[in-house]
């Protein structure tokens, strides 16, 4: 997927945040684009920037843990677009609290949007990228899916599935030489909304973290745009890059990872204590 002119690429979570820029970044290279949300007026307000653009735009709401409802949203686009080239499930939420306090129902809200809401996305539009003759399959993980982190055992479960899943999915698409290929995007701290829209438990505060104020001190260390990282998503889809890694914090995280694959915990440990 070298080229993104007259393809056709489907977004989750387009009503915000990195979805929305990834289809104004697709619209700009010529790329048609079927967007889906939850959020119907965030949802809308992308499409309104759109307007003007000489591209097809399509809209509807979905709820990524729905599967029928990816599944019917994925034969809609066909029909609207006549194929699908891309799909970015990039559709997300956040969640801070301990494994002990966390409360189940969040746990499979996150889940079920975080991770179920990918593997929806990517079994729903597979085939119709097939049948295209040249497709790709963009998922996004996120630096918490290379190391773990207090009070972010679910989001880390998700992140970290996700890696796996779409790893194993790139491997199988390379056997298969299908014209289909498959990217795990890493992101550090993008600025968007994703924090400040997160459930945060009471648990935290066990960690020495305040529940009230959690969301706005992690957005602090939000330091890449939501633009810049459009950007480096479609430069590593159009390289074939298996995996994405976004902003220089994500360059960071991931060389300790692989630098000090155990002796990191102890540091973030160290680093938490401090707060307490």
């Amino acid at each position: 997927m070298k080229e993104f002119t007259d393809r056709v690429a489907a977004i989750t979570g387009a009503g915000s945040g990195m979805g929305r820029t990834l289809a104004l970044a697709l619209a700009r290279r010529g790329c048609h684009l079927a967007l889906s949300d939850i959020d119907e007026r965030g949802l809308a307000e992308t499409a309104a920037q759109l307007q003007g653009a000489r591209v097809k735009v399509t809209t509807q709401r979905v709820d990524v843990a729905d599967r029928e409802a990816v599944y019917a949203w994925a034969d809609q686009v066909v029909r609207d677009h006549g194929k699908a080239n891309l799909i970015f499930n990039n559709a997300g939420v956040g969640l801070g609290a301990t494994v002990e306090g966390m409360r189940q129902e969040d746990f499979e809200w996150l889940m079920n949007i975080n991770f179920w809401g990918v593997v929806h996305g990517t079994r729903a539009f597979l085939p119709h990228l097939k049948a295209s003759g040249e497709g790709h399959v963009v998922n996004t993980s996120s630096v918490f899916g290379l190391i773990g982190v207090p009070s972010q055992s679910a989001y880390n479960a998700a992140k970290f599935a996700v890696r796996g899943f779409t790893e194993s999915l790139r491997q199988e698409l390379d056997i298969l030489r299908c014209g289909v290929s498959a990217t795990s995007v890493h992101p550090g701290g993008i600025k968007t909304n994703i924090a400040r829209s997160g459930r945060i438990d009471p648990s935290i505060a066990s960690l020495g973290a305040d529940p009230n104020s959690a969301n706005l001190k992690f957005e602090k260390n939000f330091i890449t745009s939501a633009e810049a990282a459009a950007e480096a998503i479609l430069r590593g889809v159009a390289k074939n890059k298996r995996r994405v890694l976004v902003g220089p914090d994500a360059l960071v995280i991931d060389f300790m990872a692989r630098l000090l694959p155990s002796l990191y915990q102890r540091l973030t440990v160290a680093v938490a204590r401090k707060n307490i």
